[in-house]
């Protein structure tokens, strides 16, 4: 209960730096410029007209940025139809809201046998693996995988971005905490699952996710620390 507690802490505590670093700063400079663009109106009505059309369209980006927030937040989708239609979804909002390319590769019945609580968890982990490689990897594209495979459920994030070093990453994650990668293994927990990260400098990373779809499974990661 401590654990999931602090999670929920943890995601409240991002949506707010999210919120603070993204919205609440464009929201700032919106009402800026448009004093700006109502002092041009009289002395400049062409510069005003083009400042005007400018702030519509960073309105325009916000209104997308807070939309995506709102989503993650929580995604009707994944309640309603499941994981993967609310992956996919979650693809086209990157795309749309941050020009981020997000490639799903998953057949209708990947998910067939995850309960909606190793969904959800699926889901948030995705998304924050997405997040990830969209902020801090530079990657050109992200793949998302899903699959069964001897008796677990396979989620990967893979990215062709910079990497980082995994080691040096785990040892200084107070001063590098936006990567989340605590978050992350602690939900993957949550639901008897494990993550393994692989990255190196220079080759990009990928995340994934194994969760066990039966007990047999879950004593198998239990007792040798490997899924497969």
């Amino acid at each position: 209960k401590e654990r999931i507690t602090d999670i929920q802490e943890e995601a409240r505590k991002k949506l707010a730096r999210d919120l603070h670093d993204g919205p609440t700063q464009t929201i700032a400079a919106i009402a800026m410029r448009l004093n700006y663009a109502r002092r041009l109106i009289e002395r400049d009505p062409t510069a005003a007209g083009a400042e005007i059309h400018k702030l519509e369209d960073i309105a325009r980006q916000t209104t997308r940025e807070i939309r995506h927030m709102l989503f993650t937040l929580r995604p009707l989708v994944l309640e309603s139809r499941g994981l993967v239609p609310a992956l996919g979804q979650l693809a086209a909002k990157v795309a749309e809201t941050h020009g981020q390319q997000v490639i799903l590769e998953a057949d209708p019945a990947s998910d067939r046998g995850l309960n909606p609580r190793a969904q959800a968890v699926a889901f948030f982990i995705a998304e924050e693996a997405i997040n990830n490689a969209r902020k801090h990897a530079e990657a050109r594209h992200i793949w998302v995988r899903l699959r069964m495979k001897e008796g677990f459920f396979v989620l990967e994030v893979e990215d062709d971005g910079v990497g980082f070093n995994v080691g040096a990453v785990d040892t200084n994650y107070e001063q590098r905490g936006s990567l989340g990668m605590v978050n992350m293994r602690e939900r993957a927990e949550l639901v008897s699952g494990m993550l393994r990260i692989d990255s190196s400098e220079g080759i990009g990373t990928r995340i994934t996710i194994f969760v066990p779809l039966s007990e047999e499974s879950a004593e198998r990661l239990q007792r040798t620390g490997m899924p497969l």
